[in-house]
């Protein structure tokens, strides 16, 4: 099967620095640029130059040093926003304006108090003044997830006409199943005349725990952009997490699509992101978390020593992991111990291993983990 190239957009300093206390400084936001463009992404949303004058020296300064990726810079269906996106982008090589306006009718007549009529006017107007400036833009129909498909057909349909290069749908609330999303992406490619014209990116946010599957059901309905963040970071419960779309994609490769992500990246980079906004990652996180290659499990150990494919689908290495963890608890078996027993230069028979194991379960119910110090210590009753 072909395969159809994805575009990654990272929203990590843009999106991802809403969350509290996640604020970036320029140097920082440089820092992770340039990190951002080595891991491979196709797109990196350097910020919103009009919401203060550090995001306009951020989206400046960025723009000067990224040379293989687009610099995107974010604004309203504001002329003025758009005008300082603009001067903001002047230094990049490939420069994106990302405009648009609320289509959902939450948004136009709690938000705006306008009425579809002019918010589409409105639409098409912002990619005019932004194709002033630039030839690549992108339009965000925001809360298309809650949009009317038929009005958000109309909506599209007009701004490519205006001359815009990339259309995003996002799922702004988290609101949408997979299907439903998937369902929207189809009925715009089904429907939108000039489709074609304009690459469909998805951007969608973790409300209900739904966005990376919102995004995947995107691409297979015929989007080609995954806008997201590394380690899932954004407003409120986050965004897509770059991280688990692109593994998906690459897991999946019957479903003929690919990104340009040197995944070997992934969790050296997670963890600078981590570091520097200052926002730990969660354990059990998929991909990049501390748990994502351990086991503790008796049943799961015993089966992994025998063969890793049993419960790992991911070789650590291709996402530069530390490795896969066999964790000693009181779930652990006969197998586990005798395995980490040998790794610090213990070898003992199925016997011994046997009558160490009663005592092994007696230390492990005191404590949440068994370490080092603790097989030393048990093995030495038995030397």
């Amino acid at each position: 099967m072909k395969s159809d190239k994805i575009f990654i957009f990272d929203t990590t300093l843009r999106d991802g620095e809403q969350v509290p206390g996640c604020k970036l400084n320029t140097k920082e936001k440089l820092e992770l640029a340039l990190e951002l463009e080595n891991l491979g992404v196709d797109v990196i949303e350097a910020g919103f130059p009009i919401s203060s004058p550090g995001d306009f020296l951020s989206v400046t300064e960025i723009s000067k040093v990224v040379k293989q990726a687009t610099v995107c810079a974010l604004s309203r269906a504001v002329e003025k926003d758009i005008e300082v996106a603009a001067d903001a982008l002047k230094g990049a090589r490939r420069p994106r304006i990302h405009t648009g306006i609320g289509t959902s009718d939450f948004h136009i007549k709690s938000k705006f108090k306008s009425n579809r009529k002019e918010i589409k006017e409105r639409a098409v107007q912002s990619v005019k003044w932004a194709k002033n400036f630039v030839d690549d833009v992108e339009f965000y129909a925001e809360d298309a997830g809650r949009t009317e498909n038929e009005y958000l057909a109309s909506v599209i349909e007009a701004v490519i006409q205006a001359g815009a290069t990339v259309v995003n749908i996002p799922d702004t609330t988290g609101y949408c199943l997979p299907h439903q999303y998937g369902e929207k992406i189809a009925y715009l490619v089904n429907h939108v005349d000039n489709i074609d014209k304009a690459i469909i990116s998805c951007h969608c946010h973790n409300d209900l725990g739904l966005a990376t599957a919102n995004s995947i059901a995107g691409v297979i309905a015929g989007a080609r952009q995954i806008e997201c963040t590394l380690n899932g970071l954004g407003e409120r419960a986050g965004n897509t997490a770059l991280e688990e779309v692109v593994m998906i994609l690459r897991q999946h490769a019957h479903l003929g699509f690919s990104t340009g992500i040197n995944t070997q990246r992934l969790n050296p980079v997670s963890r600078m992101v981590a570091e520097i906004m200052r926002m730990p990652v969660q354990p059990n996180k998929a991909i990049v978390g501390a748990n994502a290659f351990s086991h503790s499990s008796g049943i799961h150990q015993d089966g992994f020593l025998k063969d890793a494919l049993t419960y790992e689908i991911i070789n650590p290495d291709e996402v530069g992991a530390d490795g896969s963890k066999i964790v000693l608890t009181a779930r652990s078996g006969r197998s586990a111990l005798a395995h980490r027993l040998h790794k610090i230069g213990y070898d003992f028979t199925r016997n011994e291993i046997d009558v160490l194991y009663t005592e092994f379960l007696r230390m492990a119910d005191t404590k949440k983990e068994v370490g080092e110090e603790d097989l030393h210590r048990l093995a030495r009753v038995r030397v």
